[in-house]
């Protein structure tokens, strides 16, 4: 069976300065701009994600990132609007000082980061977010290993939820794992996956 292709595109944000965050801004489309943000934070995030999604898409079609268009509506992922050309994998996530996006031109794809936080009570969120099969055999590791599978499967069933799948198919997503010192990475598609092509980019 043919692999789709896939990129993924990583930026820590943590040293991104009011100057480039304001150019960045001026990239982005009117419904883009008229998101609201309850924090600052949040704002921050937003913006660096959408300017490395133009970046990364920019690269992809050939074009300098100002010139590519996208839509934005809260709650649904981006969609591209100029050029007029077939994108159909686009997904963009954030966490922390990171932020991300991945990109195909052959199926939909669904991307989840997660900062591997040792502070958090992972076996107090796990009853929240993953059924009991899941909560024991997490219990069952040791607290390190614990907490690498525990972002595994969070930021997996994370990118399950963003890929958009009905749930009769939602099962048969291709999912695969990016390997990170910092972060948890899964990025899930509509159809079998080859390995991704990281890239990593400085805002």
């Amino acid at each position: 069976m043919t692999q789709a292709a896939a990129h993924v595109w990583l930026a820590d944000i943590g040293a991104l300065d009011e100057a480039r965050l304001d150019l960045y801004w001026q990239w982005l489309s009117d419904s883009e701009r008229a998101r609201e943000f309850a924090r600052p934070q949040r704002r921050r995030q937003f913006i660096a994600a959408r300017a490395l999604l133009r970046i990364a898409a920019g690269d992809l079609l050939g074009l300098p990132p100002a010139a590519v268009v996208f839509g934005g509506q809260a709650g649904r992922a981006p969609w591209l609007v100029s050029p007029a050309v077939a994108l159909p994998g686009l997904s963009v996530s954030h966490s922390g000082d990171w932020v991300a996006c991945a990109l195909s031109t052959e199926t939909a794809l669904g991307l989840d980061i997660e900062v591997k936080e040792a502070g958090r009570d992972v076996d107090a969120l796990a009853e929240h977010a993953f059924d009991a099969a899941t909560c024991a055999r997490l219990a069952a590791l040791a607290p390190g290993e614990r907490l690498h599978e525990f972002y595994a499967a969070w930021s997996a069933q994370e990118a399950r939820i963003k890929l958009g799948m009905d749930a009769v198919n939602l099962e048969a997503a291709a999912c695969v794992a990016v390997a990170h010192d910092v972060l948890a990475i899964a990025l899930c598609a509509a159809q079998p996956l080859a390995a991704p092509v990281v890239h990593v980019a400085a805002l």
